[in-house]
């Protein structure tokens, strides 16, 4: 008789037994023993903040590359490291890490490293109500009245750059010259970009401030990412369960196409539960294939998910003005701002920005001539509407205009 698949499944689970020994190693906050293929990259983070083990404040550092290019990875490895040796010293040093992306304003982005600092309670750090001056006046206290040496990461910097308002620019950049006001402690500031050009939407003194040094990740290649996944499968999975061909289609596929290390382990990840679910004893290259068609079928909705609100409201204007002119779309995009209460960008800046989203595809722009009057560029959207809406619909701040 035929076995129930509900039956199976179940029983498998209730059993423990899967094609995974331990997940995690596949999450993109796994930090490995060692991290493949950038020996030169560790030394030059190392080298940066070795002042800190000298009692002495480093540099402010600049991180570039593209994702998946391990930057986030390498940084966190090497302040752990550093981390451990200070942890029973006397000489106090605190590490504090927020992503940019992830907390869209720097008045979240302040709050959240205050937090790591010790100010837990509303009284001291209310998340609403304080000017972002205060807010960081209220940091720097911290920092000079225990003496501490801290050091604040910025992952994905390049969207904060971008929502900075006037009073934020002036904070950004007495964030990277605390230095001088100071009398007992330090702040280090290090960013990470995966935009190469995001330092000339930089205000120049915040620029001069901000990069003292600087590091470049490059690509993987192929064999490189190869590699990687290899020493990742010999920790997630039982052994001998990814079959070599996966291997090498899923090393390939994520090599050729943008060198991306982090989309590899997540598209062996992905194989590898399809293939559970298939209820198939090994991952082959069948599931590969159909984990990268899932991922693509996702990519959009997640892009789009990851626009910070300014660029959210800017491709709901370009969807309700579609086809037509950068000044329309910017007429547009000024109401969407009004009726959710956010302080508009400049024009020169949202043509910027039309250009990026430009870039990722989500958008086409096409120049027209318009005889006597010239030249001028329409933009239209390539995605279907619905795709959009189903995107944004849990962004509340998008709710009135959904």
């Amino acid at each position: 008789m035929t076995r129930d698949p509900i039956d199976k499944l179940l029983d498998d689970a209730a059993s423990g037994k899967s094609l995974f020994k331990n997940r995690e190693v596949l999450h993109f906050t796994f930090i490995p023993n060692m991290v493949l293929h950038r020996d030169d990259e560790q030394k030059k983070v190392t080298q940066s903040l070795i002042p800190l083990l000298k009692k002495a404040r480093p540099s402010n550092l600049l991180i570039y590359g593209k994702p998946g290019t391990g930057k986030t990875l390498v940084v966190k490895k090497v302040l752990d490291k550093i981390q451990e040796r200070v942890k029973d010293g006397s000489f106090p040093i605190q590490l504090l890490y927020a992503n940019a992306k992830e907390e869209t304003t720097l008045y979240g982005l302040l709050v959240k490293f205050g937090r790591q600092l010790g100010l837990a309670s509303q009284k001291e750090l209310p998340t609403t109500g304080l000017s972002i001056s205060e807010v960081f006046n209220r940091l720097i206290a911290v920092i000079e009245k225990n003496a501490l040496n801290t050091v604040f990461v910025v992952d994905e910097i390049d969207y904060l750059a971008e929502l900075v308002s006037k009073t934020g620019k002036d904070v950004f950049y007495s964030l990277t010259r605390a230095n001088e006001r100071l009398k007992k402690g330090s702040l280090t500031l290090i960013g990470i970009s995966n935009d190469l050009t995001f330092k000339e939407r930089l205000d120049p003194r915040v620029l001069s401030s901000l990069s003292e040094e600087e590091i470049v990740f490059t690509n993987y290649t192929v064999n490189q990412i190869k590699e990687i996944l290899m020493d990742r499968i010999k920790e997630a999975f039982v052994p001998h369960i990814v079959d070599p061909a996966a291997l090498n289609l899923c090393a390939a596929m994520s090599g050729q196409e943008h060198g991306d290390a982090r989309r590899a382990i997540d598209l062996l990840r992905v194989a590898g539960e399809i293939a559970e679910r298939e209820q198939s004893d090994i991952v082959k290259e069948d599931q590969i294939r159909k984990a990268s068609l899932k991922m693509e079928e996702d990519k959009e909705t997640t892009a789009l998910n990851s626009y910070p609100l300014h660029e959210k409201l800017l491709i709901l204007a370009v969807m309700k003005a579609n086809g037509t002119t950068t000044g329309e779309i910017y007429h547009s995009y000024k109401n969407l701002c009004k009726i959710t209460r956010q302080k508009e960008l400049t024009q020169r800046r949202v043509t910027q920005m039309l250009s990026e989203i430009e870039m990722t595809g989500l958008i086409s722009g096409k120049i027209v001539h318009q005889g006597m009057h010239g030249r001028t560029k329409k933009f239209a959207l390539t995605l279907n509407p619905n795709t959009i809406k189903k995107a944004f619909k849990e962004d509340l701040a998008l709710e009135d205009l959904l």
